[in-house]
Parts: C-alpha cells; sequence; structure tokens
C-alpha cells in the first residue's frame, strides 16, 4: 500500500519545528528514523495531514555530559550511541540494551528519541530510561518541560507528551565509573521484542549496593520499575544475598498479561528465572539453579 496524501515540512530548528506541531493541532506525525512511522504511513494506520522531518535540526543529535548527567539528542542515531565511547565509559548497560534493539540496519537510521517516544512496553530504550532514573525533556510553544521516565509512560504507546510536544532530549544521571550492569530479555527471534526483559544497574560502595535502578519491559502495559527488588537490594551486601528472593520482589510489582506469544503465566515463570539468574552472575557467583 502508499501512504494517504500528506503535506511535508522540514524545518531547521526546534522553535519551527514546535510552530508547526501547534498549528497542526494534532494533525501532524513526527519523522526521525521512520523505522517505526514509514510501515504505519503505508499500512495507513497513521494518516496525519503533515509530516515533519526533525533530521535536519542539529540541536536534536549528539550526546554530552554536563554537571553529571548526560545528554542525548532525541534524534541521535542508534548506532552512533551504541559506538559512543562516553555512553560505554558511564552507561554501558544502555549500550549493551541498544544492541538489542531491533537490527544492524535499522539501528543505522533509528532514533533513541524516536524509541522513547513511541512507549513500545517491550522495548529496551523505555525501560533503560526507567531504570536508570533517566528525564524525558519536551519542547513546544509555550516552553520546554522535563519529565521522569517513569512518570512519562501511561500505557501502550501513550505517554505524557501531547500532539504539539517534541522529544528533544533524554537526561540519564552519569552512573559512577565500575557500576554493575543488569540485563537480560527473552524474545522469539534475534530483533524482536521481548517476550520477557530486564534492565538495571547497581552502584557499590565496599560491595554494599548503594544505588539501585532496575525495570521490567514486556511484563505490563509500560516499563515497569521494580521497586521492591530495590528496596531489597539496598545496604545489602551483593555477595550476601538471595537472588531467588529478591526475583520474587522483583515479579511482585510486575503485571504481565496473555497475548499470542505468550501467557501471563509464563511471563512471571520465566521472569523470575531470569531475574535470579542476572542477579547470581552479577554477584559472581554461579547463576541460580
Amino acid at each position: 500500500m502508499k501512504p494517504a496524501p500528506f503535506d511535508y515540512a522540514a524545518p531547521a530548528s526546534i522553535a519551527e519545528a514546535c510552530r508547526i506541531l501547534e498549528e497542526a493541532g494534532g494533525g501532524a506525525a513526527v519523522l526521525a528514523g521512520g523505522q517505526t512511522l514509514m510501515p504505519l504511513l503505508n499500512l495507513r494506520m497513521s494518516q496525519p495531514f503533515i509530516l515533519v522531518d526533525i533530521n535536519r535540526i542539529a540541536e536534536l543529535r549528539g550526546i554530552s555530559e554536563d554537571a553529571g548527567r548526560i545528554r542525548i539528542g532525541a534524534a541521535t542515531r542508534q548506532a552512533e550511541a551504541l559506538a559512543d565511547p562516553l555512553l560505554a565509559r558511564r552507561l554501558p548497560v544502555l549500550v549493551e540494551a541498544l544492541g538489542h534493539v531491533g537490527h544492524h540496519q535499522t539501528r543505522n537510521r533509528g532514533t533513541l528519541g524516536g524509541s522513547i517516544a513511541l512507549g513500545e512496553p517491550a522495548a529496551e530504550m523505555p525501560a533503560t530510561a526507567v531504570a536508570l532514573g533517566a528525564e524525558i525533556e519536551l519542547n513546544a510553544m509555550r516552553g520546554p518541560r522535563r519529565i521522569p521516565a517513569e512518570d512519562f509512560y501511561l500505557g501502550p504507546y501513550m505517554t505524557e507528551a501531547t500532539p504539539q510536544e517534541l522529544v528533544t532530549a533524554i537526561h540519564y544521571p552519569a552512573w559512577p565509573e565500575g557500576h554493575v550492569t543488569l540485563f537480560r530479555e527473552v524474545a522469539q527471534r534475534p530483533g524482536d521484542f521481548a517476550l520477557v526483559g530486564l534492565v538495571g544497574a547497581l552502584a557499590l560502595d565496599g560491595g554494599v549496593v548503594r544505588r539501585a535502578g532496575i525495570a521490567w519491559f514486556g511484563m505490563g502495559p509500560t516499563p515497569i520499575r521494580a521497586r521492591r527488588a530495590e528496596a531489597a537490594l539496598l545496604g545489602q551486601r551483593l555477595d550476601a544475598i538471595d537472588p531467588e528472593a529478591v526475583a520474587t520482589s522483583a515479579i511482585a510489582d510486575t503485571a504481565p498479561f496473555d497475548d499470542q506469544h505468550a501467557s501471563a503465566e509464563y511471563r512471571r515463570t520465566v521472569g523470575r528465572r531470569i531475574f535470579a539468574k542476572t542477579l547470581a552472575a552479577a554477584s559472581g557467583r554461579k547463576e541460580a539453579a
């Protein structure tokens, strides 16, 4: 199929893009990498009357660190972030998770902001933002605002962003170098959305967990922060924790569902299993049996 007719705009600045979105009154679609949007247009599942191409806006690209936070412009390609030495050093679990997003070809075009803005509950990037305590930067004619990632997602493909707002950057707190990373997912094929996945980071001081950020993906209608598991880990020696007990706490925060790919019970069972195995491996012990 071919897309329905639409007008096209390629603004050169954030301000110009926001003006177009404001004037469109909800009838615009934003084009960055296009890896999700283009199939939707071709299937006529999305029929905007104007397409706003943000690829010419230099302000939306790049990775930088300032005052203990790392900023990734929304139009930064996933492949660029995957190869960035600052991210590899400061946010290694983000880089690890990025390696599971789509395929090599799609990462050359797909953007960080596009994945964050889409709100797919089984995707890696939204959950990583929640786990690491990121903030989503939005801009509109009325001005910019930031929303904590854990408050940004309302449901499948539903976020706090209004049709007049543009996701312009994601701000991550810089975790201390040498922190422990947690990542594992189960998917039907490489590049597919996860049936079950977890992502997180643990900052240690003398072997004791002083900071924890963990989130699930594919385990509910949004990325889900594993608050009970975080609480169970804080103040504990990582090499003394009971991975199975913490995994049971983590599962209690999820809201899995049945669909054509897997049942809720499968997700709970596999989720508990991979959480315990990942935590055991992170503690330097043999993985849980």
